[in-house]
């Protein structure tokens, strides 16, 4: 598994940025795009108490060994594919051995969620408020009318 993290970038942003940049590191570590991951936590970058964000960017690439030959090359597509939205970047690897990895997927499940198998669930919540279900009435009473008696 290969996981790139953001700090200091918008959110959707990386969200749009690993759509684009999945299928090219696939290809350069040659693996499947489900091996590749992205997290941006909603972070902010600081330098001397001046916010950075989106100014100056890391990245942090975290990857099994074996990729290490690849590095260079994955960081400069990396920092090109992502300066658009960015001043300035600099990006991170950190490597783990393929033994020290451990995952269960669940087989009832997709492994990813994609646009093909999403689930709308607001045509079945629209479908119970016309049938009456789940409709919430607004109280517009005085709810305090036996306690101003006394």
């Amino acid at each position: 598994m290969i996981t790139l993290t953001y700090y200091g970038l918008d959110q959707y942003i990386v969200g749009r940025l690993s759509r684009e940049i999945t299928p090219l590191l696939a290809e350069l570590f040659e693996t499947s795009q489900d091996d590749i991951n992205f997290i941006a936590p909603s972070v902010m970058v600081f330098h001397q108490g001046v916010d950075q964000t989106s100014w100056n960017v890391l990245v942090r690439v975290h990857l099994p060994q074996k990729y290490m030959v690849l590095q260079k090359e994955a960081a400069e597509l990396i920092m090109s594919m992502s300066l658009g939205p960015t001043i300035n970047i600099a990006v991170e690897f950190y490597y783990y051995s393929s033994d020290n990895r451990y995952e269960k997927i669940n087989e009832d499940y997709p492994h990813f969620i994609t646009e093909d198998n999403l689930v709308d669930v607001s045509e079945e919540y629209d479908s119970q408020l016309d049938e009456g279900e789940g409709e919430d009435e607004v109280y517009t009473g005085d709810i305090f009318a036996d306690f101003n008696k006394d």
